[in-house]
């Protein structure tokens, strides 16, 4: 197994990014983690892909081993931090793998910048419209006629945002523990140590709440979200896009990810990852490297096809 290096890079924004890398010879991937990870998440990717491909798993701002000096309050910020992100070390020509969060982040970042990705791997992720965050009751449960319109409902909210601000605050495991067993490893947990780690990682979180603000008022779409108008931006991505969705996701339900698919219309290709949740990384690590993997390789094919 190839050696994985924990690095830091300095932006020029003031803010300091974690990431770790393994090096290789072949086509360069981009790693961005979701909600409650970092690049330490990507751990089982990182470690069993082929090992051709060279890595680098970013930690966003906030996350992770990366400072947070200035709060932000759209993926249109995280985006940019990426963009300063690869800046920094020189990335071009990348594949980027945007998990969860992660995807919305690589849409935005695909419209924005368009030369530096040439093509884009979406894994159980928010929509194109964003991922509407609703008031819920005592139990959790979401009003859905409800959804919360600004940044200040969003710190009120004492089913999410309260409730895993203060277990970050009071180091709780036992209640991330039991968050992502109902709604991530409901089916397939990692091995304990490997869990312990990711519960531990997920205590560097300083963020929660505008990240959750973020996601709802997300939307590169052409349409309204219920919430705000869309950008348009999605008439901006012009590459290759997999969309990988696990059938049995708790989180992000089918509705969302057949907008991904009807506004990047052509240019997605929709694979459901079988018997997967949130996390095929724990659930079908092979599955989901064989899509990952055929994905790149088929543009490979592409490229060398068209030079010859």
């Amino acid at each position: 197994m190839k050696r994985i290096v924990q690095k830091k890079v300095k932006l020029s924004n003031g803010e300091e990014l974690g990431y770790r890398e393994r090096e290789g010879q072949g086509e360069t991937i981009l790693l961005v983690h979701g909600n409650m990870t970092s690049s330490k998440h990507w751990d089982l990717v990182m470690e069993n892909i082929d090992p051709s491909f060279h890595l680098i798993a970013m930690d966003m701002r906030g996350f992770g081993e990366s400072t947070y000096h200035e709060k932000f309050y759209s993926i249109k910020e995280l985006a940019s931090d990426v963009k300063l992100f690869v800046d920094s070390l020189a990335l071009k020509d990348f594949i980027f793998i945007g998990w969860s969060t992660g995807g919305a982040v690589g849409m935005q970042f695909a419209a924005d910048y368009p030369e530096y990705c040439k093509k884009l791997i979406l894994l159980a992720s928010a929509s194109t419209r964003g991922f509407p965050i609703f008031q819920t009751d005592e139990t959790g449960k979401p009003d859905l006629t409800k959804r919360l319109t600004d940044y200040e409902e969003i710190l009120q909210d004492k089913a999410r945002t309260i409730t895993v601000t203060q277990a970050y605050e009071t180091k709780n495991k036992p209640i991330l523990r039991m968050i992502w067993d109902y709604a991530i490893y409901k089916d397939n947990k990692p091995e304990e140590s490997r869990y312990e780690q990711y519960l531990e990682d997920m205590m560097t979180q300083r963020n929660y709440p505008e990240i959750l603000h973020a996601l709802n008022t997300f939307n590169i779409s052409n349409q309204s979200n219920g919430l705000l108008d869309g950008t348009g931006d999605v008439t901006k991505i012009n590459i290759p896009v997999l969309v990988l969705a696990g059938e049995k996701d708790l989180v992000i339900p089918e509705q969302m990810t057949q907008e991904i698919v009807e506004d990047l219309g052509e240019k997605a290709t929709l694979i459901k990852l079988k018997g997967c949740g949130h996390s095929p990384l724990v659930d079908d690590l092979p599955q989901l490297l064989e899509r990952i993997t055929a994905f790149v390789r088929k543009q490979e094919e592409q490229t060398n096809e068209t030079s010859r």
